[in-house]
């Protein structure tokens, strides 16, 4: 059986599934998404995604599609019916179609809903992990407000391309302080030489990482000390460890920045552990 998408309230084969040309979110990036990890077939941090939508849909003035017990049922259904058990489940929610004007449609048109489920290799994602990546940096040339999950991503994309040109993974932010803000697709760690975990705060203009929050807790359920201040690509490349989190990625050692080691240039036993302690929480509490 192949692919199926949902798209407006029908399941389709993937390769059927389309948006109308004046979908504000094809044509404006008028819209917003979420992906959530998928463990045995549940989803992970269902109740952290759930709220990060509803804030990014009400700051945009856009109305959730259905009442979340739906769009649960509906990412269920989705998931059963792609038969994936470990993999990843996207949904993107734009504004809806409407002739195309800058100016919300008055009157509102009704959301438009899409919803694909893809298979991750988890023997793969554990091998790279085990091994480390290298990440780029870049000058931070995003919108004002990161905080909000929309689809206007191609800073982003240029980001990633620039890593992938240069062999990396993923690609850094760096503000005009030279501190890093966060990934193209991640948020940014370290683990400094007093042993201290280090990220940016969700004060600055990044997205508030839902696996980034689950961390937060696992890491002070492990007795490690967390602090929400930046570093700058010298602090990381000075420091212990680094690594990388979000939804796709995990918890994702990094061995190099610019393509210069990490401390000595290895995975190290903290984010090895908080990797192994994060998927342990995020399959007992998936749904």
């Amino acid at each position: 059986m192949g692919r199926i998408a949902y798209v407006n309230g029908r399941f389709v084969p993937h390769a059927e599934a389309f948006v109308h040309i004046e979908d504000r979110g094809y044509q404006l990036a008028d819209a917003v998404y979420e992906v959530w990890a998928l463990f045995g077939g549940k989803l992970a941090d269902a109740e952290g995604h759930f709220v990060r939508l509803e804030r990014s849909l009400s700051e945009l003035q856009i109305d959730m599609p259905m009442s979340r017990a739906a769009l649960t049922t509906v990412l269920r259904e989705a998931v059963r019916r792609n038969r994936v058990a470990e993999g990843l489940v996207y949904l993107q929610v734009s504004r809806g179609v409407a002739p195309r004007d800058h100016a919300f449609p008055n009157p509102p048109v009704r959301p438009a809903v899409v919803i694909t489920v893809s298979r991750v290799d988890r023997a793969a994602t554990e091998a790279r992990a085990a091994k480390g990546v290298g990440v780029v940096t870049t000058p931070e040339n995003r919108w004002g407000r990161c905080d909000i999950k929309t689809v206007g991503l191609l800073p982003n994309a240029l980001a990633k391309q620039k890593a992938r040109a240069a062999g990396a993974v993923e690609a850094w932010f760096v503000d005009e302080l030279g501190l890093v803000t966060e990934g193209a697709s991640s948020n940014a760690w370290i683990v400094d030489q007093d042993g201290i975990l280090r990220t940016r705060d969700t004060n600055a203009n990044i997205l508030r990482g839902v696996t980034r929050h689950t961390l937060m807790d696992v890491i002070r359920e492990a007795g490690l000390k967390v602090e929400e201040r930046p570093f700058t690509p010298e602090e990381a490349r000075a420091a212990k460890e680094a690594f990388i989190t979000g939804a796709g990625t995990i918890v994702l050692p990094v061995v190099s920045v610019d393509g210069k080691p990490v401390g000595e240039g290895a995975v190290g036993p903290v984010a090895t552990r908080l990797r192994s302690l994060y998927i342990e929480r995020a399959k007992a509490q998936a749904i």
